[in-house]
């Protein structure tokens, strides 16, 4: 029972993205063909991303496996533990998938707020409570210095203040509470 529930809810979401879309477009509005999941490591970016791409019937992108595929890893920071990425070739290479794309995208990625916003329709940021991303973090097996680092991110809400800077239009989702997907749809 619980399962045919989730798939009426599912099949309304998809009207709504359809039918807001269509909207957008009548109204002669250049169609900006990507939506952006952007948020701390930890705070529920992919599960939200994956979950708004099944429900909307855009396609999912998983910016780590763009990384991996294209090489886009430059070398590997040590003191930091994590790659490091070339930011510019890789905004270069998620603009070219989003222009040859024949559909709408939600692309998934703590960079993805790096994205010019003219490609963008919007960026979604994920947050949630310190507490919660701690404990998501140690979970990973994260080092307390890794712990530490994406919680000072959070704390100073890095991702937030860079997607503004960049000029996205925001929406702001607590992954630690209920999430309303009907009114996220119904943005994008």
């Amino acid at each position: 029972m619980k399962f045919r529930k989730m798939e009426t809810i599912k099949s309304n979401d998809k009207r709504i993205a359809s039918r807001v879309s269509e909207e957008r477009m009548s109204r002669g509005k250049r169609q900006k063909r990507a939506v952006i999941v952007t948020g701390t490591p930890g705070t529920g970016k992919t599960t939200l991303a994956r979950e708004l791409a099944e429900r909307s019937g855009y396609g999912y992108v998983d910016v780590n496996d763009v990384i991996r595929k294209n090489k886009l890893i430059e070398r590997h920071d040590k003191g930091r533990n994590t790659d490091v990425v070339d930011e510019h070739r890789l905004s270069r290479m998620l603009m070219g998938m989003i222009e040859r794309s024949s559909g709408r995208l939600i692309i998934d990625s703590h960079m993805s707020h790096f994205l010019p916003r003219e490609h963008v329709s919007l960026c979604i940021v994920t947050r949630c409570s310190l507490p919660e991303l701690k404990k998501r973090l140690a979970k990973r097996g994260y080092s307390e210095a890794k712990i530490r680092e994406n919680l000072d991110a959070e704390i100073f809400e890095v991702c937030l203040t860079e997607a503004r800077e960049a000029g996205h239009e925001v929406c702001v989702v607590d992954t630690g509470k209920r999430i309303d997907y009907g009114r996220i749809l119904g943005k994008i």
